[in-house]
């Protein structure tokens, strides 16, 4: 039995991930679960597969070295797949600290355990975030040089260094990817999608950076973990793969659909001050793994939004345990001061519909 040792696993991509290998039957997979349970890691996003025969939990955090010896000793692993990552823009710009030690030394930790346990292979969950910020046209590759803009996509763009570094330095068996904007079930609402769905739900405004021109391109976290097992299955060592799902849009834009389908007034919609560094626009070229991997999105954006929408409507009391608590301080702390700017900016006023 191939046994796989997935890292951060109770978050959102994650679990997706988990639940994906083992709803196969068939599929000879063994995973084992080594998470911290930060704020973002629920062990609810995996209840139903709590007590599969192939499925093993750790609580421990990737940056502690004694703790990743204790799981390398406990078993022996085919293959490590490392989602754990502090993963919020806007966390990091109040506290980089965090960031730093679970995206930079927590992935060099964990590549000295598979170096020094010999396991065969590596595969790095990155982001486009690595990339920057695109003008109004063309698409990240895989050649894109990287120029992070904030103190998150800085430390995961330092991790992929490390990863390659490992790949050049010592032949490490290592695989790296980078996804678009990911949305389905599961995700914790402070993301766009989950917190703007959850509130318009209860009435609440929903706040959009500036003028909500930025555009991102949105990838169905099931799609993006189909591409994560590709990479990890036939995925050359040393290569980058792009994942994306060639559906741009500016945030206002999908923050117009949301309120259309859920049928709420557009006076919910709060412009607040737009955070430090905000990077333009996000755009994934994904031929390569299309070309290698056999890989293709297969979720339209309008049916994943529309399935994502019904999931957070069934798990109302999910999403009332963690807006509740530290969740509602955050959430005070980075838009309080800012939700009463009820007028767009002019720019903001003059479109951007769907």
């Amino acid at each position: 039995m191939q046994r796989i040792l997935v890292t951060g696993g109770c978050g959102f991509i994650g679990s997706e991930f988990i639940r994906q290998q083992l709803a196969r039957e068939a599929r000879d997979r063994e995973i084992v679960n080594f998470d911290k349970l930060t704020y973002a890691g629920n062990l609810e996003n995996l209840a139903e597969v709590a007590d599969h025969p192939r499925y093993d939990f750790r609580l421990g955090d990737i940056a502690d070295a004694s703790a990743v010896a204790c799981v390398f000793e406990e078993f022996a692993f085919d293959a490590v797949v490392n989602f754990a990552a502090e993963s919020h823009v806007d966390r990091s710009l109040l506290d980089s600290g965090p960031f730093v030690t679970t995206n930079i030394v927590g992935t060099q930790v964990l590549l000295d355990a598979c170096r020094r346990a010999k396991t065969p292979r590596f595969l790095q969950v990155s982001t486009d975030e690595v990339y920057g910020s695109l003008g109004a046209s063309g698409l990240f590759t895989e050649e894109t040089a990287l120029a992070p803009s904030s103190p998150y996509s800085a430390s995961k763009a330092a991790a992929d260094l490390l990863v390659r570094s490992y790949h050049h330095s010592f032949g490490f068996p290592s695989v790296i990817t980078r996804c678009s904007n990911n949305y389905g079930p599961c995700q914790f609402p402070e993301k766009l999608l989950p917190l703007f769905i959850t509130n318009l739900f209860e009435d609440q405004p929903v706040p959009v950076y500036g003028t909500g021109t930025n555009v991102r391109d949105w990838i169905h976290v099931a799609d993006h973990c189909r591409g994560i097992e590709l990479a990890l299955e036939r995925g050359r060592p040393g290569e980058i793969y792009n994942f994306g799902g060639r559906t741009e849009k500016t945030n206002l834009e999908i923050t117009h659909l949301l309120l259309e389908l859920l049928d709420k007034p557009r006076s919910l919609i709060r412009y607040v001050a737009d955070r430090p560094g905000h990077d333009l626009r996000y755009a994934i070229d994904c031929s390569k793994a299309e070309r290698e991997l056999g890989w293709t999105p297969r979720v339209s954006f309008e049916q994943g939004l529309q399935d994502t929408i019904e999931w957070y409507r069934r798990n109302l009391a999910w999403v009332d345990r963690i807006k509740s608590g530290a969740y509602r301080a955050y959430y005070e702390r980075q838009y309080g001061s800012r939700l009463g700017a009820v007028t767009p900016p002019k720019t903001a006023q003059q479109g951007h519909s769907p």
